[in-house]
């Protein structure tokens, strides 16, 4: 491990809400200091020059699958963490749906086993519930797990919950956070029926958010929400697709008071239906992309805080599974690595601020989830750091893609803003387009 102090000199500071000029200086894994002006005490200590550029918060994203184990040959721990520290994400909540699934609390720990030799980044996994898992989410260290990941929609095996009395319970069993998928099943079914039988399986990308409707994403969430509201849970709402949903949300009152909270995923901020053309079953995702208007009400919630925080749902698949037809093409894409530069492009078409992007992507999940000193440019916090050059722009290419997949929806896409340095638990990780020798992940903790 890194042991070296480090002083980042001049640098433009993005924390709570406000951007300012100054030092930071590490020492060992956390922030010890923040200042206008801090001088190096000895010749030991790493400085390093951020004329210029802007340290944000490393981003913690609340949504990703990893596909380990059981998937690899999709993707892994260790090289999706690797794309996440390269895209400025220093801490994942990693999906229950690999094989086999971690609805026990056994595979919950194999997983952290895993992580911990391998994983480039901070890490933890939500606990998947089921139809019949109830004993085992009891067990759980409400300190050690980040929540419960509950399928109302379709999913792999036996995670779909769709038993009302089963649901009931477990909202009303558990203090954690209940993260939710929300598409309504058999609305899914019967819309995907009648297009089978209109097409066969070769059924047109563009039908896509017509199967996985509007109808289906409202009445699923719109019942998951008025469960909340009944059990008196903690509920939250992954990835918006439409923008009725928004309506479902409030604004008034802080985060760490709200106890039903939403997400957006990135590529439903980015692409609409006007996409599938071009970029066919590569932007097939669960819930579906939809239209224009969905995108620009999706927007509109995020900017006025109905939609709490911004991740990735980041699920690999190779190419070969996302050039099948259409009812044999896997849901998912990657996205860990170009998540960042995606929202800062964003911030140069003037969409949205450095200080929303900082809020959404890194306080607001810590806030979320309570995670223990982590989401901010705190003195001491833990030193999860972000360099970004907001004015060296370039092309994302197969050559520069780091997802084992090895493709992205953004191929050929031009960010103007580049990640440069990479700070994780003190040591710096990841510097222009290098990494480091040694790992410095550590398991997430929270603050409950």
């Amino acid at each position: 491990m890194q042991k070296k102090t480090t002083l980042i000199k001049n640098a433009n500071i993005v924390n709570e809400g406000s951007i300012f000029n100054g030092d930071i200086l590490i020492e060992g894994e956390y922030i010890k200091q923040i200042s206008e002006s801090i001088s190096a005490k000895s010749a030991d200590v790493l400085v390093i020059d951020a004329e210029g550029k802007y340290i944000l918060p490393g981003a913690i994203d609340d949504q990703v699958h990893f596909r380990e184990p059981g998937l690899t040959h999709k993707a892994n721990i260790e090289t999706e963490s690797k794309a996440a520290i390269a895209g400025g994400i220093t801490s994942f909540v990693e999906m229950p749906n690999t094989n086999p699934q971690t609805t026990t609390i056994e595979k919950l720990e194999e997983k952290f086993d895993i992580a911990a030799k391998s994983s480039w980044a901070n890490y933890s996994f939500m606990f998947g519930g089921t139809n019949d898992n109830l004993d085992e989410i009891l067990k759980l260290d409400i300190n050690q797990v980040a929540g419960l990941k509950l399928f109302l929609g379709s999913s792999t095996g036996n995670m779909l919950v769709d038993d009302p009395k089963v649901l009931e319970k477990i909202f009303k069993s558990t203090d954690m956070v209940i993260s939710v998928h929300c598409e309504d099943e058999a609305t899914v079914r019967k819309n995907l029926k009648a297009h089978i039988d209109k097409f066969g399986d070769d059924i047109p990308i563009k039908y896509h958010p017509i199967i996985r409707s509007e109808e289906a994403c409202y009445l699923s969430s719109s019942k998951a929400i008025e469960l909340a509201k009944k059990t008196g849970a903690r509920l939250h709402v992954f990835h918006l697709s439409t923008g009725k949903e928004t309506n479902l949300f409030t604004n008034d009152i802080p985060l760490k008071d709200k106890k039903i909270t939403a997400e957006v995923c990135i590529h439903h901020l980015w692409f609409s239906d006007e996409d599938y053309d071009n970029k066919g079953t590569f932007i097939k995702w669960n819930p579906a992309v939809k239209t224009k208007a969905d995108r620009d009400q999706l927007w509109e919630a995020l900017l006025d805080d109905r939609i709490d925080v911004i991740a990735t749902d980041h699920a690999p698949h190779t190419i070969g599974e996302k050039k099948n037809v259409y009812t044999s093409a896997p849901s998912g894409g990657p996205l860990v690595q170009h998540a960042l530069p995606a929202m800062l492009e964003m911030y140069h078409k003037e969409k949205i601020s450095l200080e929303k992007i900082v809020k959404k992507m890194c306080h607001n999940p810590a806030i979320l989830f309570q995670v223990e000193r982590r989401g901010y440019v705190k003195e001491g916090f833990y030193a999860d750091l972000v360099m970004v050059d907001l004015n060296n722009p370039w092309t994302v290419t197969k050559d520069n893609i780091l997802y084992k997949c090895g493709w992205s929806p953004f191929e050929g896409a031009t960010f103007k803003s580049r990640i440069t340095h990479t700070f994780l638990n003190g040591n710096l990780v990841y510097e222009n387009a290098k990494f480091s020798s040694v790992k410095s992940a550590k398991r997430l903790t929270f603050n409950r």
